[in-house]
């Protein structure tokens, strides 16, 4: 398949790199500078687009997606609701996956915290706790976000972003979300649930972002043979 990468960064660089071994090509980069480049090009220019930037070129990106219907799979991370809800309203005029994650492991994490958060119920308190590298320049993680969404998808719950002083009492109502930043860590991401006289913990660790990379490629040659419309990994993987 041809790519067109938006993004010229550590997670560009690895697509590149390993879209390239496996057989694929880069039709054409894009980076911050010259991101209006893309304007220029029309649907013979790709097979899908591969976004890894920031959410500042999601308007740009959209663009070319609405006016030639080509795929796009999007990893960035940091966007607000209304951009995420842009996102899915692309997968009107192309197959379209945003995930901040990319990896099988993760996936399945999802799921298994789903089927969790069912069974153990009110009886149970939830936190999470997400650790990265020192340069990671959001927080907390697109991932942590999403497992948030996992173990809360009625979204009845009140997320708590670390706590401090006097906060009172825990309340059955609250989710606390935490972020640790440091080192060269790729991504270490554990759910608690934590009962009466008893404590289950789910963690995925990334040893490096090459397995964010695999899951991408994996992901795009799927989504390019797909109808219109707006997809996850979930939907993907397990057909849901």
């Amino acid at each position: 398949m041809r790519f067109i990468l938006i993004g010229r960064g550590r997670m560009g660089s690895l697509i590149r790199q390993t879209a390239e071994a496996n057989g694929d090509s880069i039709a054409a980069a894009f980076g911050r500078e010259d991101l209006e480049g893309l304007d220029r090009l029309d649907a013979s220019a790709a097979d899908a687009v591969i976004d890894f930037s920031q959410p500042g070129a999601l308007d740009t990106v959209a663009a070319y997606v609405r006016r030639t219907g080509t795929p796009l799979l999007s990893g960035v991370t940091g966007y607000s609701p209304e951009q995420l809800e842009q996102i899915r309203s692309l997968g009107e005029a192309a197959p379209v996956m945003w995930s901040a994650n990319f990896s099988l492991g993760v996936a399945v994490l999802y799921r298994a915290l789903r089927t969790a958060a069912g069974a153990l119920g009110e009886d149970f308190d939830i936190e999470i706790t997400e650790a990265h590298h020192g340069r990671k320049a959001d927080a907390p993680s697109g991932t942590a976000k999403l497992l948030l969404v996992a173990v809360d998808p009625d979204h009845a719950l009140t997320p708590v972003y670390g706590r401090e002083g006097r906060t009172g009492e825990r309340t059955k109502h609250e989710v606390g979300v935490h972020a640790l930043r440091g080192g060269t860590v790729a991504g270490t991401h554990t759910v608690y649930f934590l009962g009466p006289d008893e404590e289950l913990e789910f963690t995925h660790r990334a040893a490096s972002r090459q397995i964010f990379v695999n899951g991408a490629l994996n992901m795009v040659h799927r989504l390019a043979a797909m109808p219109k419309g707006y997809y996850d990994m979930q939907t993907l993987l397990f057909g849901e």
